[in-house]
């Protein structure tokens, strides 16, 4: 994956409503109206979001008649999601001993010199 696709990826899940249309679509693929409805703003704003959504690849749409429909990409998510499980490999760092620890690293530099 590279890193314009992980940045579109991260930047598409930053919105709640974005994330809520996927959620949404996790049932069935819907209507471009369908998905608006329970949103309080425009047609054009949600046509906004799902721009933004089908740009980092997280949905599809497809014209099916005179509607637009949309659906998840079920495989999206997984290079998104291989990449942060490579996180999951290391101990969480306790970032108060790791300051107190640099605090005192350099403070024995400082006295060495």
């Amino acid at each position: 994956m590279t890193t314009q696709t992980l940045d579109l990826t991260f930047a598409a899940l930053a919105d709640p409503t974005r994330r809520a249309i996927l959620s949404m679509l996790l049932e069935d693929d819907m209507a471009v109206t369908d998905v608006a409805e329970p949103f309080d703003m425009s047609l054009a704003a949600i046509s906004k979001h799902l721009g933004i959504l089908a740009a980092a690849g997280l949905i599809a749409q497809e014209k099916r008649g005179r509607v637009k429909w949309c659906k998840l990409e079920p495989d999206a998510l997984r290079a998104a999601s291989i990449w942060m499980q490579s996180f999951g490999q290391f101990e969480a760092v306790n970032l108060d001993a790791f300051e107190a620890f640099l605090a005192h690293e350099l403070s024995s530099k400082s006295i060495d010199d």
